[in-house]
């Protein structure tokens, strides 16, 4: 992970569930925590750049295994700290981009929010480094923000490789440039067609959904 966005998530930390609170967008979060919940049902699942542990929330009651990974360690104590209903749950420091070599290959993986600060010429690297913890078959989920003005933080600038970035200030006043990408559905299909002629995405108003499965 670079490590400005590690420094962002650090200190941002303590306030960053508070983005799941807008009104407008508290449907859309329903549903993706019910298709979650049955998407990742009996499974063991790896988990990439888990955060404060919130989505990870929607499915480990569901779960027969979960091992999340997130590089900072601010985010994951506020994750160890939530009640977990079962022992099944594990935190892990890691590198979304280094994971480390488990024991055991994962029947699926799932990351929410992550895929949109990759730049855009990691993202093919970044999805070989996951694959290879999973089993043949396996399931893999993304969940993700669309752009939608009015509710979302506007784009600051886009570089010459496509990525978009958002200037974002946090409780201690400090701003930070932050690479946000959006992709539209024919970017997630391109991104995914050397695995899946035919991945299920799902559009909200507000989020979208990619699952696929490993061959």
């Amino acid at each position: 992970m670079p490590s400005e966005l590690l420094a962002y998530y650090q200190q941002r930390a303590g306030e960053y569930e508070r983005v799941y609170a807008k009104p407008e967008r508290q449907s859309d979060l329903a549903l993706l925590r019910s298709l979650l919940h049955d998407q990742l049902r009996n499974h063991h699942v790896l988990e990439v750049s888990c955060g404060t542990g919130y989505w990870t929330a929607a499915f480990a009651p569901a779960a027969l295994s979960v091992t999340a990974c997130d590089l900072s360690p601010e985010v994951l104590a506020i994750a160890r700290a939530k009640p977990w209903p079962s022992a099944n749950v594990e935190f892990i420091e890691a590198d979304s981009y280094a994971l480390p070599v488990f024991d055991r290959k994962f029947s699926a993986a799932f990351s929410g929010f992550w895929w949109s600060h990759l730049p855009r010429h990691r993202l093919s690297t970044f999805l070989s480094g996951l694959h290879a913890n999973l089993q043949p078959g396996a399931t893999v989920v993304f969940i993700d923000n669309r752009f939608v003005p009015g509710s979302s933080t506007p784009i600051s600038r886009t570089s010459p490789d496509g990525d978009s970035y958002q200037l974002r200030r946090l409780d201690d006043g400090t701003t930070h440039e932050v690479l946000k990408n959006f992709p539209s559905e024919s970017d997630l299909r391109h991104t995914v067609s050397c695995i899946t002629p035919s991945p299920e995405i799902i559009l909200t108003d507000y989020f979208w959904l990619l699952r696929y499965t490993i061959p």
